[in-house]
């Protein structure tokens, strides 16, 4: 039980790492949550920091993902434990320990565990997800891209390997992340004001 209980606190705490507020620090010296929609995530990363910044932050936050679902198959716990460390690292980036539970939505960390748990699928959704990026030719549109791909990955995974437990286990991602994507009246006003504030000054 021991080495069980310890898979979730590892992708909790991988997941708590804040790439987003790091690399916003340590590029622009800006709180990433006090900046655009105040989403620590790579959307906003790549609409408020740059391009490049986006891009590590999106690589990051992915790797969180892969690497829980790495350690706990190498730490050799079974399959519910697996599962539940996979969505521990999804909680500690949405809700992390340290930066006072504010995080930021998880797709691309989700992306990164199911790179892992379903490959084939996810390859197929990422296809998808490229479909956005070419309509629009905008990189800033990458983590919206990534949510869409992400919808389908549950009926693809039903699809292909017939199973109900990961298929279940995926959508509750796919509702829980959209949850998250749901701006609530303070962020939509916070979001207006910053817009505002920044056209009046450009």
């Amino acid at each position: 039980m021991l080495l069980e209980m310890a898979v979730i606190v590892i992708g909790y705490l991988l997941g708590s790492i804040p790439s987003a507020y790091i690399v916003a620090r340590l590029r622009k010296g800006v709180d990433i949550r006090e900046v655009g929609v105040g989403n620590m995530g790579a959307a906003n990363t790549f609409r408020e920091i740059g391009v490049w910044e986006g891009i590590v932050v999106l690589l990051v936050d992915t790797a969180k993902g892969a690497a829980t679902i790495l350690i706990a198959r190498a730490l050799g716990v079974s399959q519910p434990w697996l599962l539940g460390a996979g969505f521990a690292v999804l909680l500690g980036h949405n809700f992390p320990v340290f930066l006072g539970f504010r995080g930021g939505k998880g797709s691309a960390t989700a992306v990164g565990i199911f790179l892992l748990l379903a490959p084939r699928e996810t390859g197929i959704a990422l296809g998808i997800t490229a479909i956005p990026l070419l309509i629009t030719r905008n990189a800033h549109n990458v983590a919206v891209a990534l949510g869409i791909g992400f919808i389908f990955i549950p009926l693809l995974i039903w699809l292909f390997q017939k199973s109900a437990v990961l298929a279940l286990y995926s959508l509750a991602f796919v509702i829980f992340i959209c949850l998250r994507s749901v701006s609530s009246p303070e962020e939509i006003r916070t979001a207006l004001v910053r817009l505002k504030n920044r056209n009046t000054s450009g």
